[in-house]
């Protein structure tokens, strides 16, 4: 489950939070990607990692045999109130206010949540091609994570050293899409950085969560802002959860766009 917005100057975002445990799906063949996943407002990390560690899914036509060549690793959120719960606590990567371009933007909880999954790849081998997924919050963390690399820092203007090379988000919306535009004009090597990030947005039409047309605008904000090499991805009636074809999709995405060798 997972909504955005947050109240910025809240006290939940003036505090430092633990993050919880991560696990870890290891490659099965030659290690060729890293891919660190995203869970949703409430869930956890251990909850992804048991439907990565079964991929290929079942009854699902493939020839995903590249996807041993994948580590994933599923971190778990910080348990912190969150707004859109009344205060009440959950595990969640900011806090959570609304969905809308009327409320502030918890940036204290992105930038720590953007620091804390560019950590978990700072140890990646340098030949190995990094990328950041997620599903509802999860996913919107990972675009934050994308407008990140492309400015080249966080928010607060500390500097992000990863190079990512892909960008999923299932479920999820963008969030600071109001001040997108101006991290945007920094330099051209912004512009080239955003034009060539390849990213993959899926979303159901029957989401009752986080609706539909979040995730269209996300796309739209994303594309206008220099964005060029997005797929946006629409099932219809699917609502806010995730099916063996989405994932299938996800993995045939991550095939193409990190060529990956050896299947």
């Amino acid at each position: 489950m997972s909504f955005n917005g947050s109240a910025g100057g809240s006290q939940s975002s003036r505090m430092a939070y633990e993050f919880g445990r991560t696990h870890v799906v290891r490659p099965k063949g030659q290690h060729q990607a890293t891919i660190v996943w995203l869970h949703g407002l409430g869930d956890k990390g251990s909850s992804w990692s048991q439907l990565l560690e079964s991929l290929p899914l079942p009854n699902v036509r493939t020839d995903m045999d590249f996807l041993s060549l994948i580590k994933w690793i599923c971190p778990t959120a910080p348990t912190r109130p969150v707004s859109l719960f009344g205060g009440f606590p959950c595990t969640a990567w900011f806090d959570a206010q609304d969905i809308s371009d009327d409320v502030s933007d918890d940036m204290q909880g992105l930038d720590a949540s953007a620091a804390h999954v560019a950590n978990l790849l700072l140890t990646e081998p340098a030949d190995i091609k990094i990328g950041v997924g997620g599903f509802s919050m999860g996913a919107a963390t990972a675009l934050y994570s994308a407008t990140c690399h492309v400015s080249r820092q966080y928010g607060n203007g500390q500097p992000y050293l990863i190079n990512l090379s892909t960008i999923i988000g299932l479920s999820g919306w963008l969030p600071c899409s109001r001040t997108l535009r101006n991290r945007m004009e920094a330099s051209n090597e912004t512009t080239r950085r955003a034009a060539s990030l390849p990213i993959l947005l899926c979303h159901g039409t029957g989401d009752d969560v986080v609706a539909y047309k979040h995730g269209q605008k996300s796309a739209c904000a994303l594309n206008s802002a220099g964005f060029q090499n997005i797929m946006f991805r629409k099932y219809e009636g699917l609502g806010h959860y995730t099916i063996p074809e989405e994932m299938d999709e996800v993995c045939r995405w991550l095939s193409v766009t990190l060529g990956l060798q050896g299947s």
